[in-house]
């Protein structure tokens, strides 16, 4: 397995429409195994494969406590199939929008449909933050970001200081 870099804003790829997966190959599985290694090593709970540079419809998730066992799931192809109603708020951070935390609102609950790792279709109920993180991930595989929950004023003032640190990031030697 491979820890993958990750893609940071202001990079227009994490704007692409990601492309759904026509056959699950050797070369999908090493992309998921490098996913649920790429998330554990960011410490994050959900990644999807445009933030290591790659469009193709695949997220990956675990949202057990950090003193659990390890429960890394796999979407391939996701879709949402339904929402409620009743909505839920959490502080979102994102892999690719460092040190940026925004409450967004989404449905408390969504019916999800992908295919796994063996090419089987199935489906998932999903509540509370793995609901809110299956929301996230499809999102990014959407080309949208939490960012665009903001008005444009503060999105652009996140955009710029993003461009700043990075750029200054890109100049030190070591």
């Amino acid at each position: 397995m491979t820890v993958k870099k990750l893609i940071t804003v202001p990079d227009e790829i994490l704007r692409k429409n990601s492309q759904p997966i026509e056959k699950i190959s050797n070369n999908e599985k090493k992309l998921i195994k490098d996913l649920v290694e790429t998330m554990y090593h960011h410490k994050g709970i959900g990644l999807a494969a445009i933030q290591v540079g790659i469009p193709k419809r695949i997220i990956v998730l675990d949202v057990n406590q950090k003193d659990e066992i390890k429960n890394p799931l796999c979407f391939i192809n996701p879709v949402i199939k339904n929402v409620s109603k009743e909505k839920s708020k959490y502080e979102e951070g994102c892999l690719s929008i460092p040190n940026t935390f925004i409450e967004i609102e989404r449905p408390k609950t969504c019916l999800v449909e992908y295919i796994n790792i063996e090419g089987k279709k199935k489906s998932m109920e999903c509540d509370d933050l793995l609901s809110t993180c299956i929301q996230h991930e499809i999102n990014h595989l959407d080309g949208k970001l939490i960012i665009d929950f903001l008005s444009k004023l503060k999105k652009d003032l996140i955009i710029k200081k993003l461009s700043k640190t990075r750029q200054s990031t890109d100049r030190i030697v070591v």
